[in-house]
């Protein structure tokens, strides 16, 4: 199916009823329960779901694939940003142009870093990301303002000339993005008992890309040029040796990564037309590489579940505060209440960073394979149990 084997088929099935049943899925609880602090079938965390999953499985194909760490990734996510903000600014608010713009651009953009930085390889590879990633934060911030416009950030005015289209609505405001009509901040709310589902436009677009995006990586890890990739990874002077020029194919991986980015950086200002230099520091490359070892780097659907973890712990755990936990353990006596709100509040509002690290850590020592390798482990431990219960009931069933 799709090109597909039966193994890779299922996975994408799989991927794909995730992401569209994500509003059920992710409102486990009754909006009126105490625990829906902990639900996130909301539009906009979902869209920075399927986002940063799309980002993450671009990152996973050089990382992944090539063993070639890039600490430079979040530049692409931020050109990618420009760029669609421009043709927002410039074309008309349909998303479809400013999507493939952010692609082109970051392409081209990885291209050229891609060249000068894969001339070496290692910690030496990734401090050059690094450094170009540094260098573009910092003239979007200072030198190149007239195009970014410095620490304000790149956003929509009345004044944007848009050839294609209006520069205000008629009641004067300025318009927002769609795709032929259909806005993306459009929401269709269902409510069910005590729950409430929230359908948007904006995500299942996103959602469908994520997809699309999702498959291409998975032909590109079962195509002859993914093999070649993982023979990079595993004995790159062995090849060269052979006579075989490695840098076209690692220089192919990191322009097609990049693309990855500037897609998800495109979506974002999409979704939410600003962009800013922010989007380019150090911490969101970081934050891609985070996605990538915690959910199982070199691994298909990893990323997506890096993405989903750690932004699920940022927009949900950053938002429980001291009178939240009052809440939940105000069945305690006042003594024993204000102690343990003591000992937990450092993990959770501000400080939810800490319990990630911690979790982060302790899947690096213990799981080395990430949330995948731990999916991994609870189904060979089911399918041992159940072989030991098939073969007792054999044990215990009388010869005819």
């Amino acid at each position: 199916m799709f090109g597909l084997n039966k193994k890779d088929t299922s996975l994408l099935l799989v991927v794909a009823a995730l992401t569209l049943f994500a509003p059920f899925i992710l409102n486990p609880f009754p909006t009126d329960s105490g625990l829906a602090q902990f639900n996130a079938g909301y539009p906009d965390l979902m869209q920075r779901f399927v986002i940063f999953g799309i980002f993450a499985v671009g990152f996973n194909i050089l990382f992944g694939l090539t063993g070639y760490l890039s600490f430079g990734h979040a530049a692409f996510l931020g050109v990618g940003s420009y760029s669609a903000v421009w043709m927002f600014k410039l074309l008309s608010m349909n998303v479809i142009p400013a999507i493939i713009l952010s692609v082109i651009v970051a392409g081209l953009f990885a291209l050229l870093i891609g060249f000068v930085s894969l001339r070496r390889s290692g910690i030496y590879f990734s401090i050059l990301t690094l450094a170009f990633a540094q260098m573009s934060f910092n003239l979007a911030y200072s030198v190149l303002t007239p195009i970014t416009n410095g620490e304000t950030g790149l956003q929509l005015t009345l004044d944007d000339p848009r050839i294609l289209g209006v520069s205000a609505t008629a009641d004067g405001s300025i318009p927002v993005t769609s795709l032929f009509g259909l806005e993306m901040r459009s929401t269709y709310e269902m409510a069910v008992g005590g729950w409430n589902f929230q359908f948007s436009a904006g995500y299942y677009l996103c959602a469908i890309i994520m997809l699309v995006s999702f498959y291409i990586a998975v032909r590109i890890f079962r195509s002859p040029f993914g093999l070649m990739l993982r023979a990079v990874k595993c004995n790159q002077n062995r090849m060269r040796y052979t006579g075989l020029n490695t840098r076209p194919y690692t220089l192919a991986a990191f322009v097609i990564s990049g693309m990855y980015a500037g897609l998800a950086g495109g979506l974002m200002a999409s979704m939410d037309p600003l962009a800013g230099a922010e989007r380019m520091q150090w911490t969101a490359s970081g934050e891609v590489v985070l996605m990538t070892i915690l959910g199982g780097a070199g691994t298909l659907i990893g990323p997506v579940l890096g993405a989903g973890f750690i932004k699920y712990f940022e927009n949900i755990f950053s938002k429980i505060n001291d009178n939240v936990l009052h809440q939940w353990f105000s069945w305690l006596p006042d003594g024993i209440e204000d102690f343990v709100v003591f000992i937990i509040h450092p993990f959770i509002g501000k400080g939810w960073h800490l319990t990630l690290g911690i979790l982060f850590m302790l899947v690096v020592i213990y799981l080395p394979g990430g949330l995948v390798e731990g999916g991994q482990r609870i189904s060979r431990l089911f399918k041992k149990n159940k072989s030991s219960d098939d073969g007792a009931a054999a044990k215990t069933t009388p010869a005819e």
